[in-house]
């Protein structure tokens, strides 16, 4: 008895830490709160489940230790009906926490069915991949970056819709920082958004290998206030950037006929 009230006061020590645990840090973007909310949820019911097992587990081996045959276990309807009761209710917990994040437009655009920037305000950035590089757009301000390892200023507390595409393989958009991640497929543009609520500057690469020079595909995400992005757009508008775009020297392009001959930078 006493060692069934010491696994039961454990297993409830265990739940109340996890439930007055707060978050360590600010959410960078509404994506990355969604995401990281919804893995704490999922760990607070992990966390009990693990311990009650667990403990079943040593308590089942420390008790029968030193039995030389095992006895057949008698039906027990009452616990079969409520671990079966117990286990339905977690995975509707589970899916409808789930579902709750996924449906959310910032973790699962529908581009067919959701408008693209439809409020004042909104920032659509183009993002279109290659072997291996990236090259960035702002269509609405009719304005594109002229590096292939671009940093993309976007602006704090705004929609901003990403518009993902490739020109030759299969490539990924990914900022793990923002909670965001899309497919760059050729002929096809995949949309993201978030709202970003940190400033400051978050890495972004390619996470679908594609090739020789894939580990060269990084760039940058900056992060800003609302001025500084229009004054970051209006010197891009003054410096005349043009579409026309020539990679740098240390992008190796597929096409290119001295791929074999050309240097790789790690």
């Amino acid at each position: 008895m006493k060692r069934s009230r010491l696994v039961l006061a454990s297993l409830l020590s265990a739940v109340a830490l996890s439930l007055a645990a707060d978050p360590v840090a600010a959410q960078t973007s509404v994506s990355a709160e969604l995401i990281n909310g919804l893995n704490e949820k999922l760990l607070l019911v992990a966390i009990p489940i693990t311990l009650l097992v667990e403990g079943i587990l040593i308590y089942t081996v420390y008790r029968f230790k030193d039995a030389d045959e095992a006895k057949p276990t008698k039906e027990n309807r009452r616990l079969e009906i409520t671990w079966t009761v117990a286990t339905a209710i977690i995975l509707l917990f589970v899916g409808v926490a789930s579902y709750g994040v996924l449906a959310n437009e910032n973790i699962s655009f529908e581009q067919d069915e959701q408008e693209i920037a439809p409020e004042e305000g909104d920032v659509v950035v183009h993002m279109e991949a290659f072997q291996w590089g990236w090259q960035a757009s702002y269509p609405q301000e009719d304005t594109e970056l002229a590096s292939t390892a671009p940093t993309v200023v976007i602006p704090a507390g705004e929609d901003v819709y990403f518009n993902i595409t490739s020109s030759d393989v299969l490539h990924a958009f990914h900022v793990p920082e923002l909670g965001l991640k899309q497919d760059a497929m050729p002929g096809q543009s995949n949309v993201i958004k978030t709202v970003a609520l940190e400033e400051g500057t978050y890495q972004g690469y390619c996470a679908e290998f594609c090739g020789v020079a894939h580990s060269q595909m990084y760039f940058e995400i900056q992060v800003v206030s609302q001025d500084e992005y229009q004054q970051f757009i209006a010197e891009q508008q003054g410096d005349g950037a043009s579409s026309d775009l020539d990679a740098d020297e240390d992008v190796v392009r597929a096409h290119d006929e001295t791929l074999s001959q050309a240097p790789i930078r790690a």
